[in-house]
């Protein structure tokens, strides 16, 4: 069977793969060396020019360097509020995107390298850029898995239920949902414009979700716990087409510990959500805005590279 021109097989290494430390120490583990290596490092690409697979565009705009600004390619209007709480060692440091979309399309989805699959990443202000974003956080980093449904800017790329996703239909609402319980052709069937596969969902009918504290999120070798103080990344709507983005800076002392699942959830709650989900967290968190972070990951500016962004043309 001939291969499609856009599907292709080649394997490289990856700087992010290496990154999870646990990953490198099995490099010299023999078998399980191998195993980590093919699992975490090398790239396994699947669909090259992902972009191609869906019909939404960027137009390049001049966007003024204020607190807000009007994304004029979509008729939507993007602001970001920096907020600081406590001090000394409880200093909390987080970043507040409002976003009003003139249409649930305008938040898109795009790939590193423009490519879906495994251990494929780029920096998140490197994918915003080459995808005219005004503003930009990173995604779940479907990249790092091989389960979950992935569902971007209403094309289907994998069907493998295994979490509770978010669901970010075409009206501009978001809804959780069991991915065991469906699959990617009825959810695009449906109207689903992009899942998000990470969690927990922190927020639901406007109250935080009990439990949450308690929840792990792909505990397999190489990843650090979702729990305790951490750098997070999540996104909530207030209502049909408004929807607020957090992110919040971690794991430096004096300027931000991070929050705890119940602690980011509360942050949604105060912001007036009905529902928020929980995306990649730690060293991934990043918000871009205006040509530059806006966050600064980890207290030094130094972003993680990651799979996938969701952002806002400029």
């Amino acid at each position: 069977m001939t291969t499609p021109p856009d599907l292709v097989r080649p394997r490289g290494l990856t700087r992010r793969g290496f990154l999870r430390g646990a990953a490198v120490t099995l490099v010299a583990g023999g078998a399980g060396g191998a195993w980590a290596l093919d699992r975490f490092v090398i790239q396994h690409p699947e669909v090259a020019n992902a972009s191609s697979r869906w019909s939404a565009t960027t137009a390049a705009t001049t966007t003024p360097p204020a607190a807000t600004a009007n994304a004029a390619a979509t008729g939507s209007t993007v602001s970001v509020q920096k907020v600081v709480q406590g001090s000394g060692a409880a200093t909390v440091t987080y970043y507040v995107a409002d976003l009003q979309l003139g249409a649930g399309t305008d938040l898109r989805a795009a790939f590193a390298s423009d490519t879906f699959g495994e251990n494929i990443v780029a920096d998140t202000s490197e994918i915003a850029r080459q995808n005219g974003a005004l503003w930009a956080i990173n995604g779940d980093y479907y990249g790092f898995r091989d389960t979950g449904i992935v569902i971007r800017n209403g094309v289907a790329f994998r069907d493998r239920g295994a979490r509770q996703g978010l669901a970010v239909s075409r009206d501009g609402t978001l809804s959780l949902y069991d991915e065991t319980a469906t699959n990617a052709g009825a959810l695009v069937a449906d109207g689903v414009w992009h899942t998000l596969s990470f969690g927990p969902g922190m927020v639901a009918g406007g109250a935080v979700v009990a439990g949450i504290d308690d929840v792990e999120v792909d505990t397999n070798v190489g990843n650090h716990s979702i729990q305790g103080y951490q750098p997070r990344t999540g996104l909530g709507m207030i209502d049909a087409r408004h929807l607020v983005a957090v992110v919040v800076d971690g794991r430096s002392s004096g300027y931000s510990r991070g929050v705890t699942m119940t602690e980011f959830a509360g942050i949604f709650v105060g912001l007036g959500v009905q529902v928020a989900y929980n995306l990649d967290g730690g060293g991934s968190s990043v918000m871009f805005y205006d040509d530059a972070l806006a966050s600064n990951p980890l207290g030094r500016g130094q972003e993680r590279a990651t799979s996938d962004i969701l952002y806002v043309a400029g």
